[in-house]
């Protein structure tokens, strides 16, 4: 993450003051840093956390060397320092720290202040403002500012004890400054956690520190009994302590470096950018629809205890499962998840291989009315076979227009669910088994050994099942049928197109359809166009045929709410309506 954070301190003598900060470099180190041929002290600190290594060098430089880089670089003179070293973190003499993390070649070093003057600027600027007007009601917390120009910061004030300060308090903030507005605010919520974790650990041991000198001479009682000065005065004669002295803890710059390098290089991993090609297709925004529902009533689960519903009826959801199970376990995944999750029990792998398990007059009768929205019933003893056959059927219907009862013991009415499997010994109503919107697939077991090829060695054997498709509407071998299911054939009888291709064909026929959807929704019940202008409609779509209409006017209930609250809430200009007119 291209990023700077950095400690900073309110200086009573002289303001806001960067004590330490850390950089990445992508490019050879500066001089002030630099890892070449230099005697003297290494000490390794290895930190892993997250699957994340690096290592930190700690150099020590002659104090001329040190000189000649700190004379070099852009900090506040000497003059402007506290004596007690209350604005300073490194030694005059400290080269740094550098730690290299060996899977990007990138390096993060740390020092008092950036080397280059323009960085050196930003972070000062963003220091004082932290420490001065940008500040949360408190004085201690997050807080976000910035502009385009200086870079947008995220600032966490905080207060250290300090037995000798006024309040008994000192003021310190830790910022992190990106040019990325959106990344930074997207990195809010895990740059508040790691960095509270820090604070709260500074906190601590200064906590400790304090209670140990109050302990041993309360200040608070010292102070009362001293006579009044001015206090410009006293405090001239009792400069800042070091964060180190407060503390009590001689390697906490080595322990800041290796936290502040860790947490740019996990705030850069944690977030990868994701290339979109368009608007979000209908299923994407009725699966976040669904899970949004899904996630509101889990919330009510978790607040109340809910009596158990009665077990005659399973609950249904559109374009998902709900099986008679506690809440946390039996909410089903969308088609993909569940493909996964099922995939030694599966029986049918793909529509290719229903096609040639059923054959190609009883899968076009199935498949016709799957895409007319017509109830299917499969009648079987295997729960697993059931649902892998309602599992290939269900991705040639938008995920809107499904809803799938997977096993039931008594019938369910069609407005309950357009999938439904039944065990054997469930009776059907004569009505419906005469219907010509409903389709019925019947599992027996086969009369002779084998009725077809073995397709998959792994697969669990189908031979020994025989599938009868009846319906009181069987679609005639001549009847064109819609476009969509004629498309899908040839796709499937096609051998030169793999499976996962189908599957990206399948995509492809189902957005554009619904594309034509759309289309037919505005203009009916949105502009209520006569049904003359209709069916010229349909025309130049090339859905004029009676089973193409039938189709539109089923997947026209997959829409996602948000597209048709957006569609019903726009209203007609009346220059518009007058000019139709």
């Amino acid at each position: 993450m291209n990023a700077i954070v950095a400690l900073c301190h309110f200086c009573e003598l002289h303001g806001p003051r960067t004590l330490f900060c850390t950089e990445v470099l992508h490019s050879p180190l500066p001089q002030g840093a630099s890892s070449g041929d230099i005697s003297g002290q290494n000490e390794q600190a290895e930190e892993e956390e997250g699957g994340i290594q690096m290592s930190s060098r700690i150099r020590s430089h002659s104090p001329a060397e040190g000189a000649s880089a700190d004379s070099s670089s852009p900090g506040p003179k000497k003059s402007d320092m506290c004596e007690a070293s209350g604005c300073r973190s490194l030694a005059g003499g400290h080269p740094g720290y550098v730690s290299h993390d060996k899977e990007t070649s990138i390096k993060y070093v740390s020092h008092q202040h950036p080397n280059h003057p323009q960085l050196f600027s930003i972070v000062r600027q963003a220091c004082v403002r932290s420490l001065s007007c940008e500040v949360c009601p408190g004085r201690e917390g997050p807080i976000f500012f910035g502009d385009e120009q200086h870079g947008f910061v995220f600032s966490h004030t905080f207060f250290i004890k300090d037995s000798l300060a006024r309040g008994f308090q000192r003021w310190y903030s830790i910022i992190t400054i990106m040019m990325d507005r959106i990344y930074l605010i997207n990195s809010w919520p895990f740059l508040l956690g790691k960095i509270r974790g820090i604070i709260d650990e500074l906190q601590g041991k200064a906590l400790k520190v304090f209670e140990a000198e109050q302990y041993g001479c309360p200040q608070r009682a010292q102070r009362m009994n001293t006579a009044f000065t001015p206090f410009l005065h006293q405090r001239n004669g009792n400069a800042a302590r070091s964060l180190t002295s407060l503390t009590n803890d001689e390697n906490l710059w080595a322990c800041l470096h290796t936290s502040f390098a860790w947490l740019l290089k996990a705030c850069g991993s944690r977030l990868t950018e994701k290339l979109l090609e368009g608007a979000p297709t209908e299923d994407t925004l009725v699966q976040m629809e669904k899970l949004a529902d899904l996630k509101e009533e889990s919330e009510g689960w978790d607040g109340s205890e809910e009596e158990e519903k009665p077990s005659s009826q399973p609950d249904v959801v559109e374009g998902q499962e709900l099986s008679k199970c506690s809440p946390e376990t039996s909410l089903m995944p969308d088609c993909n998840s569940w493909n996964v999750a099922h995939r030694r029990l599966s029986v049918f792998r793909s529509l290719r291989h229903m096609r040639q398990v059923l054959g190609a007059s009883a899968f076009r009768m199935l498949a016709w009315h799957v895409l007319m929205g017509n109830q299917v019933i499969w009648k079987a003893r295997d729960m697993e076979l059931v649902r892998s056959a309602f599992d290939v059927l269900r991705t040639m219907l938008p995920v809107g227009c499904v809803r799938i009862i997977p096993y039931s013991d008594q019938y369910e009415e069609a407005y309950r669910c357009n999938f439904l499997g039944l065990s054997p010994h469930v009776q059907i109503p004569s009505h419906i088994l005469s219907s010509e919107f409903a389709v019925l697939v019947e599992v027996r077991t086969a009369t002779r050994s084998s009725l077809y090829p073995a397709l998959f060695d792994d697969e669990q054997s189908l031979n020994k099942y025989e599938f009868v498709v009846t319906s009181g509407s069987p679609v005639a071998a001549d009847r064109v049928g819609p476009t969509i299911l004629n498309k899908i054939e040839a796709a499937l009888t096609n051998q030169n197109l793999s499976v996962d291709v189908v599957e990206q064909c399948l995509v492809c026929l189902k957005e554009e359809w619904m594309n034509k959807v759309k289309v037919l929704f505005k203009f009916t019940k949105v502009d209520s166009r006569p049904k003359e202008d209709t069916q010229k409609l349909l025309s130049i779509l090339g859905a004029a045929e009676e089973d193409n209409v039938k189709l539109l006017k089923f997947w026209m209930t997959g829409l996602s709410k948000t597209y048709k609250s957006h569609l019903m809430s726009t209203v007609r200009s009346p220059t518009s309506s007058e000019s139709r007119n």
